[in-house]
């Protein structure tokens, strides 16, 4: 008996997700994966040449014009990631990440050009909206390709790359901002050529990186979708592969060309309403917690340790390194022990840290060393709890509104934790007083041990599930799937 006209019966996802590890797998996560790398990147070097941004011949920037051109990369960030999000819902992933990708090439090569306050805040907002832009685009990609039983570690892992460009951000500044090196005026424009020179590496990379076919299925485009996975299959027969089919499932899909803003909404707030209040929860809370730090990182160096501002990213590079390892080394257990538990315990055990370790800095007990040491602990953990955010937003939701959700979480977390986050923990610094900044540590630890019980009580356990499972799609018919 044959399906409705207007019903597409597919094994297509079930096939995606029976797939070993490959090659083809490795090549998309460095391709698409260097988003986070490059914001990393981005976020540091804004920090690290503020001061040569303030003695620059041609800008002269005062503090507040250094603080709002930060602020015009967040809120480019958060207009590009909702915009983005949209149109790669719409028109597809490929297209989209290549546009969002070029947009950053141009707009990064451009802010080494400024002539002006006005044409640096253009650039860095464009740069910013690119930025955000390739999280909706890419994190949907890499979710769509990648096998249900390590998508979490998968996602962690890249994720956990924002710190090595924060590391590349912070060694490249000390090398290109030193005199000897380069002139004053140059070093500051040859900071953010990195990011260009990276991004027109990655662009090749993703000429060969197809439209992902669970995208295809449900914008009524079977067969270029079978074709994809039909050559993705071949590639690994041809490396040696047998591919089972005991594990192939058949969804049914209402054929259908796009999804209506109204059934978006209704989606994200009336059908999936206490996932995207676990998603809020957490995204808010690791937003605030790690942008109220990070970015306040220098100046409780600087004003209570008395390090040298030319000397604040050699401590940065041992705090990236515990960052990055993070993810990394628990990503495994996220798909093992499972999402709620390695959620809840991630952001408990942040928060319980930071009160530690806040008590003994307001106490002044901590040297430097030992100060930076205990952030490395903090951020170990802090780091996967943060990527585990982005791995529930990006996976909780219908695939028809996947890159949007995810657009609308990370706005709403980097719009967040980039204004409030911030400005709350600078006047804290500027108070002189250890005691003001602590009691903003409690702030962020509440929040964090917070959003632990909401993921305990409320989170999903998506691990080793397929996207379909985890999340049926909008179009989904029957009861097989």
């Amino acid at each position: 008996m044959h399906p409705p006209p207007d019903i597409v019966e597919t094994d297509l996802p079930s096939r995606l997700d029976r797939l070993p590890w490959g090659r083809f797998h490795t090549l998309i996560v460095v391709a698409l994966g260097v988003t986070w790398l490059l914001d990393g990147l981005e976020v540091t070097l804004a920090g690290a040449v503020a001061s040569a941004l303030k003695t620059s011949p041609a800008l002269h920037f005062s503090n507040a014009d250094v603080g709002i051109a930060s602020s015009a990369y967040i809120a480019g960030a958060v207009l590009g990631a909702l915009f983005f999000g949209w149109l790669t819902d719409r028109l597809g992933r490929r297209k989209l990440f290549f546009v969002t990708l070029s947009l950053y090439l141009v707009a990064t090569a451009a802010t080494a050009t400024s002539w002006n306050l006005a044409s640096f805040i253009v650039f860095r907002f464009l740069t910013g909206a690119g930025i955000g832009g390739e999280y909706a685009a890419i994190n949907s990609t890499i979710q769509e390709f990648t096998p249900a039983r390590v998508r979490g570690w998968t996602d962690l892992a890249i994720n956990g790359t924002f710190w090595v460009g924060a590391a590349l951000g912070a060694g490249g500044s000390i090398v290109l901002l030193d005199p000897h090196v380069l002139p004053g005026d140059w070093g500051w424009r040859a900071c953010f050529l990195i990011g260009a020179a990276l991004a027109l590496v990655i662009v090749p990379m993703r000429m060969w990186i197809p439209e992902s076919p669970r995208w295809l299925l449900t914008h009524n485009q079977p067969g270029p979708a079978s074709h994809i996975v039909e050559a993705i299959e071949a590639r690994f027969r041809r490396a040696g592969h047998v591919l089972s089919d005991e594990s192939v499932r058949v969804l049914r899909l209402r054929e259908r060309k796009g999804t209506p803003l109204r059934e978006v909404l209704h989606a994200l707030f009336v059908l999936h309403r206490r996932r995207s209040f676990v998603g809020f929860s957490l995204m808010t809370a690791q937003a605030f917690f790690y942008n109220a730090i990070f970015f306040t990182y220098a100046l409780v160096l600087t004003e209570f340790y008395r390090v040298p501002g030319d000397h604040v990213g050699w401590y940065l590079l041992p705090f990236a390194l515990g960052n990055f390892l993070g993810p990394l080394v628990l990503g495994h257990a996220f798909d093992s022990i499972g999402r709620r538990a390695m959620i809840a315990f991630t952001y408990a055990i942040s928060g319980v840290l930071l009160i530690a370790c806040g008590y003994l800095f307001e106490r002044g007990w901590l040297t430097v060393v030992e100060q930076t040491v205990a952030w490395m602990v903090i951020f170990f953990f802090a780091s996967a709890a943060a990527s585990s955010a982005y791995l529930t937003v990006s996976e909780s939701f219908p695939l028809e509104i996947r890159a949007l959700a995810i657009a609308v979480f990370y706005a709403f977390g980097t719009g967040l934790g980039g204004i409030a986050g911030p400005a709350f923990f600078g006047r804290l610094i500027d108070t002189h007083q250890a005691s003001k900044v602590f009691s903003g540590y409690l702030v962020g630890a509440a929040l964090m041990i917070a959003a632990a019980l909401v993921a305990a009580v409320w989170g999903i356990n998506a691990e080793r599930k397929p996207l379909e499972h985890v999340a049926l799609p909008l179009s989904a018919v029957g009861d097989d799937q």
